[in-house]
């Protein structure tokens, strides 16, 4: 199979990528690069990936360039990771976030149905939950209330796949991630700041002074869910990846410190505008209709991230 995968320099789009090469499939990638985070990182990840992938560097908002790549290549499905991450950032830089993730993500699917290409993969978020206060949250919950502009562009790309879907009977397959962690991650995102800041001796900010629980969901169970949807013909549906067994902030703070065999300073501050207190997945539907589990616990989780980011940063 021939795949476009979009945001391919991203932390899950290049896990995406390689798991999609090992089982012998051409992969096409496209990536902006942007400087959000690490710009070297990136690069590092497409230098891993070497020349098993056709990769493009531009922007998914722009439809000229996206359209070429469409004629250039015969695609047969596409897994469109690519986005604006990131819901503290979006309360800075909205117009990032309309462009990326709306204008984006319009682009693809416009292409998608020009090309004829009846197969889509994309990325929405745990975000999309918003306040909700009943959990685990579920894809039959109602999502109409976003605290954060990227909440909102996440819920845009939802209602617009089921338009394209309904007009142009296109299989399109929203998966909400939940705090996805591992090797070769963000360096925005909470475990890998906090090693960071741990082994750096710098403090470790903890927002809502550490009351948060998250559904920390591990890259590789992450992978198996995007391929294994990526397979089947599931026509217009929304499923929840997340490891459904959430783990308090503080407790993520003490398996990180253990493994590293150092205590953290701490800095505890007030919630943040657009977080939410507590993200927990319930994935009973994605479980029957997708086939997919999470397996990795979340102290083989961390340990596996550690001895990645010591390797990465050639640190003892």
């Amino acid at each position: 199979m021939r795949y476009l995968v979009t945001g391919v320099a991203g932390f899950v789009g290049f896990h995406v990528a390689k798991a999609l090469i090992k089982r012998g499939d051409s992969v096409i990638g496209i990536d902006n690069i942007s400087d959000y985070y690490s710009v070297n990182l990136k690069r590092d990840r497409l230098k891993e990936l070497g020349n098993k992938i056709k990769f493009y560097e531009g922007d998914i908002s722009d439809f000229d360039l996206m359209n070429k790549i469409f004629e250039e290549n015969n695609f047969d499905k596409i897994i469109h990771l690519a986005a604006q991450a990131g819901v503290r950032y979006s309360l800075e830089n909205p117009f990032e976030y309309e462009k990326s993730n709306g204008l984006g993500t319009l682009t693809i699917f416009e292409l998608a149905k020009r090309h004829n290409v009846k197969d889509v993969v994309y990325a929405s978020s745990s975000s999309v939950y918003g306040g909700n206060k009943k959990v685990p949250f579920s894809v039959n919950d109602e999502v109409n209330n976003p605290i954060s502009m990227y909440a909102a562009t996440k819920k845009y790309s939802e209602l617009l796949a089921h338009s394209y879907s309904r007009l142009y009977n296109i299989n399109f397959t929203g998966l909400r991630f939940f705090t996805v962690y591992g090797p070769w991650g963000r360096p925005d995102m909470s475990i890998y700041k906090f090693t960071k800041a741990i082994l750096e001796d710098e403090k470790i900010e903890l927002y809502n002074r550490g009351d948060h629980i998250r559904d920390f969901t591990y890259i590789d169970d992450v992978v198996k869910g995007i391929m294994l949807a990526s397979d089947k013909n599931l026509g217009c549906n929304i499923y929840n990846l997340g490891n459904n067994k959430p783990i308090e902030l503080m407790k993520i703070v003490d398996l990180i410190e253990t493994k590293l065999n150092k205590v953290g300073k701490k800095e505890m501050l007030p919630m943040q505008k657009g977080d939410v207190h507590m993200t927990y997945a319930d994935i009973d539907l994605t479980t029957k209709n997708i086939g997919w589990l999470p397996e990795t616990t979340i102290e083989d989780g961390i340990s596996k991230f550690i001895d990645w980011y010591k390797k990465y940063n050639n640190l003892k």
